[in-house]
């Protein structure tokens, strides 16, 4: 007697893992690399509000923008949500792993020395904690404005539902993992603590950085429903 084969994913199935490794590789590499802040001049701005003090894990924020209006365009809320608990479950794992890569006793051979394997991989637990709950607040937040969006429009007006949510969710997302990462803590430059002014004011350059990253990625949203369309064949899921 033959053996009964599973049934083989489908189309939409074989795309949402696609996208959902791409999401997850791209919360996992904001992570790991999230210890090393970095410094932009792109505008003449006073001292208070120059693109300091934030992370360099932001380089993927484009992407994460992206896969997820595309998820729930064509998935739904559910499944975007689902993605997103998924993401940082994995991201939980990765930093436990990591944690104990960190504790494994180094060989006095080893190409790379413990200290300075601890000054990049050993970022502190409140930079994890304040990065996973911005994350997951600035998601749920995102998820829901799509969908308020994209009811309100019957389905139109791609272009406000995709910008509109992020740049909506990113300004909870910035203030509240700057928030989370920098009260009370001590600037390393002269051992005093971040003020709430000083705080508010990276909060704001964060997030002025992730709303122009939002309204460039516009024509990507448009790309990205063309090619599922043509490519797969898929059909975005009617507002509910």
């Amino acid at each position: 007697m033959n053996a009964v084969l599973p049934p083989a994913v489908d189309v939409r199935g074989r795309v949402l893992i696609w996208l959902t490794g791409g999401f997850i590789t791209c919360l996992l590499i904001a992570n790991l690399t999230g210890s090393k802040f970095f410094f932009l001049d792109l505008f003449t701005l006073p001292n208070d509000f120059q693109f300091v003090h934030h992370s360099v894990g932001m380089i993927s924020f484009p992407v994460v923008f992206l896969l997820t209006d595309l998820v729930n365009e064509y998935y739904g809320a559910k499944e975007t949500r689902r993605m997103t608990w998924l993401a940082a479950g994995m991201s939980l794992l990765a930093s436990g792993i990591v944690m104990l890569a960190r504790l494994i006793p180094v060989d006095a051979n080893s190409p790379v020395s413990q200290p300075a394997f601890e000054e990049v991989f050993g970022q502190s637990n409140r930079l994890l904690l304040a990065s996973l709950t911005a994350f997951l607040l600035g998601q749920f937040c995102d998820i829901w404005v799509f969908g308020k969006l994209k009811r309100a429009t019957h389905g139109r007006m791609v272009w406000l539902r995709a910008t509109g949510s992020t740049v909506i969710s990113q300004s909870l997302d910035s203030f509240i993992v700057t928030l989370v990462l920098f009260w009370g803590a001590v600037r390393p430059e002269d051992g005093a603590v971040w003020t709430l002014p000083q705080i508010l004011a990276i909060g704001a350059t964060g997030y002025v950085l992730k709303f122009l990253l939002a309204i460039g990625l516009t024509p990507l949203i448009y790309f990205g429903r063309w090619f599922v369309r043509v490519r797969f064949g898929l059909v975005p899921l009617p507002p509910n």
